[in-house]
């Protein structure tokens, strides 16, 4: 069966060549195939989370790529036997690990690597033709029997590769996709052997079983996401890192007590200037929250949960009022920094139960709250930092990514990721609505961090 999707703007055409499912290399046990949903996934949101990696064309093991990858992802799948099962109709919030296997389709397009890396200059979101197809027109009720992993291999004309990877959240957050892409790489470029594959533990519905969550969250009206999304890139160099640093301690005139990151200056940065490009478009300054994913594997002093697979995260609620926080760049990073610490403080020592409350607590207070949640007057972001997380050393044996893309479009979002494990350069990708992005894009932080693009991120 032959697909076609064409973008009329570009002219590119990806054909759809086959589709198949790959199952696991190895039965699961019996005592396997029943996987426990944890409270963290019982929250997360119904949709899959996609990324896309591009590969240039690697002469020297390009002719056996196609075998390799299948045959690794089988091997992988032995050890993450939940990716490979589906939502079990007749038991909530549980997995059936019946080696249903995950989405395997491979593709071709029309264009060499090189030319469709220079069209992302203008428009990034070109790269979602490399996405699954099945995430397109996916509903509540097929996503509950659909495979909760999607995987697509489209190949250049030249012999590079895209790599597309969709993992359905509530099976899977970003650190364990990733963790499933970065095992995956590494099993397809070495040749690990089935007994040697462990990355992942599989303990989190122990030690966080399901809840009543009607009892426990707010039932305010959540805002609709956003629609008509722009995608754009720029990458933050180290010298603007540098500079911005010392810029902003500067201005603060003693009252920044700490030498900000890296990350806490991008996103004050951007989420300044989506508020500024707000004030342009209304006349005034709204409030504003921005959604900050934390994964708390590290934060918890719970060791059990450091590689556990599943949804161990918290969205950090950091609220900008006007009046209360002032627009100089030092008073954004110290709203981020003094409300990550409490939040980060708060998960510090508590036991599960503790851990719940807690987040239940935030959740309430923001997110599901009339107040800020439900309130179409304040104006929402999120800010997902994948910095620290190797991403350029997911290497199936064709080398490191030319480009990283993050395809949940249906949001406003800012995307921050490593160019380079070796330096402190940060790529951002911006998910914007059209009229932010046009407003956003002339704020004049972001013009002079924008001045300079690099197709390869």
């Amino acid at each position: 069966m032959e697909i076609g999707f064409v973008n009329e703007n570009d002219c590119i055409k990806v054909e759809i060549l086959c589709k198949k499912l790959i199952k696991p290399s190895s039965p699961t046990p019996s005592q396997n195939q029943r996987y426990k949903l944890s409270f963290f996934d019982q929250i997360a949101e119904r949709e899959h989370i996609p990324v896309v990696l591009f590969y240039p064309y690697n002469n020297i093991n390009s002719h056996t790529i196609d075998e390799r990858l299948e045959k690794s992802l089988s091997d992988v799948l032995t050890h993450v036997y939940p990716a490979a099962g589906r939502y079990d109709d007749n038991a909530e919030c549980s997995i059936l690990c019946l080696d249903q296997g995950v989405s395997y389709t491979k593709a071709k397009v029309n264009c060499k690597l090189g030319n469709f890396l220079e069209k992302t200059r203008k428009d990034l979101s070109v790269a979602t033709l490399f996405g699954p197809h099945e995430n397109k027109n996916m509903d509540q009720n097929n996503f509950m029997v659909s495979p909760i992993v999607i995987i697509q291999v489209t190949k250049f004309e030249c012999g590079g590769l895209a790599l597309s990877f969709s993992v359905s959240h509530p099976a899977m957050d970003g650190f364990t996709g990733l963790q499933f892409l970065f095992g995956w790489g590494k099993v397809c470029r070495l040749g690990t052997p089935i007994d040697k594959i462990h990355f992942l533990s599989f303990n989190l519905g122990n030690i966080f079983p399901t809840r009543d969550t009607s009892a426990l969250f707010n039932s305010a009206d959540v805002v609709n996401r956003e629609e008509n999304i722009v995608v754009k890139r720029f990458v933050v160099r180290e010298a603007a890192l540098s500079r911005l640093k010392k810029q902003c301690i500067d201005e603060s005139g003693g009252a920044l007590t700490f030498q900000p990151s890296r990350v806490e200056i991008v996103t004050a940065i951007l989420w300044r200037a989506f508020i500024r490009a707000s004030a342009a478009r209304n006349g005034f300054v709204r409030p504003s929250l921005m959604d900050f994913p934390l994964n708390l594997r590290s934060k918890s002093s719970l060791p059990q949960v450091k590689t556990s697979m599943g949804n161990f995260r918290i969205d950090v609620p950091i609220k900008f009022i006007p009046g209360e926080t002032k627009m100089e760049l030092h008073n954004f990073i110290t709203l981020i920094r003094n409300t990550m610490n409490k939040v980060v403080a708060s998960f510090a020592k508590p036991s599960p139960d503790e851990i719940v409350s807690t987040l239940v607590n935030i959740y309430n207070q923001s997110f599901t709250s009339p107040e800020w949640g439900g309130n179409n007057e304040i104006d929402k972001v999120a800010c997902s930092s994948l910095c620290k997380f190797p991403l350029q050393d997911i290497d199936f044996g064709l080398g490191k990514p030319s480009l990283v893309y993050f395809g949940l479009k249906d949001m406003e979002i800012f995307w921050l990721y490593d160019t380079d494990c070796h330096t402190s350069e940060i790529g951002v990708q911006l998910d914007l609505k059209e009229s932010t992005m046009q407003l956003f894009e002339c704020d004049n932080d972001i013009k002079a961090l924008m001045f300079i693009r690099d197709a390869k991120l």
